[in-house]
């Protein structure tokens, strides 16, 4: 099942995709009740599509692919690795990516994102799946000049647009091996499989309920693939994740304040 969420009536509103048409979520909210459609709202590629959730926090998790650490030349976590990214940074499918006139070198990172759906505190691991909603696609964007020069990755991770999310939710799907894709103006940049993961999804979502309590519509970047490059004005960025679908923003420079 896949879940949206657009503009309808010039209000934010859920809705679930059925065929080509997209239907009124009726309970109002996925994380309000069941996953029932009301009437129809519109064609899907009529419809402006938002992130499609509101976290209270967006956790992220760093070198979790050893092949991506291995290109950053760094060494790979004994534990999982997680910084925050502000929900200002969000966008959803189709709005630009804006780059900061403060960094010369802004990166895209292809990443399966997990949308939590129920909440939870020091969840165990077998458990951790149920708390679950789905899966969308995410594109953890970098200033990676001001990461390395920062020493901390607050700045380098959280300018606003840097946290596309979407385009939709993907229920019913099992995130163990699923094909990582990330182009820019149709070129391959990333190619890889979650199953590469140094630690899957059920540790990342236990060990952060370790830390954290998790909210509903709370998602968490499970790290990226080998490949991560920059990104330039004009580029169009894609990160296509099986079974899913296909996020796609394009790049707009900043202006210098």
């Amino acid at each position: 099942m896949r879940i949206v969420r657009c503009i309808y009536q010039h209000q934010p509103t859920y809705g679930i995709v059925q065929g080509e048409m997209v239907h009124r979520l009726r309970a109002g909210s996925p994380f309000a009740g069941p996953l029932e459609p009301a009437e129809p709202i519109g064609r899907l590629d009529e419809l402006r599509l938002l992130p499609p959730c509101e976290p209270t926090k967006i956790i992220a998790v760093g070198r979790n692919y050893a092949a991506h650490a291995a290109e950053q030349q760094v060494e790979v976590p004994a534990e999982p690795l997680l910084f925050l990214k502000p929900p200002s940074a969000l966008i959803g499918h189709e709005e630009p990516i804006i780059l900061p006139a403060e960094s010369q070198q802004v990166d895209h990172e292809a990443e399966l994102v997990v949308v939590i759906g129920r909440r939870g505190k020091d969840i165990p691991r077998q458990e951790a799946l149920r708390h679950i909603l789905g899966y969308t696609c995410g594109n953890d964007v970098t200033a990676r000049d001001l990461q390395r020069r920062d020493g901390q990755w607050t700045r380098g991770k959280g300018f606003d647009t840097f946290a596309p999310l979407g385009p939709w939710i993907e229920t019913g799907i099992s995130p163990a091996d699923l094909r990582v894709l990330c182009r820019v103006n149709g070129v391959p940049r990333q190619d890889g499989r979650t199953r590469d993961m140094i630690f899957d999804i059920p540790s990342l979502v236990s060990y952060i309920s370790h830390i954290m309590t998790l909210e509903p519509g709370d998602v968490i970047y499970t790290g990226t693939p080998a490949g991560i490059g920059p990104l330039a004005a004009g580029d169009v960025v894609e990160v296509e994740i099986e079974g899913i679908g296909i996020l796609r923003n394009p790049v707009q420079a900043g202006t210098r304040r």
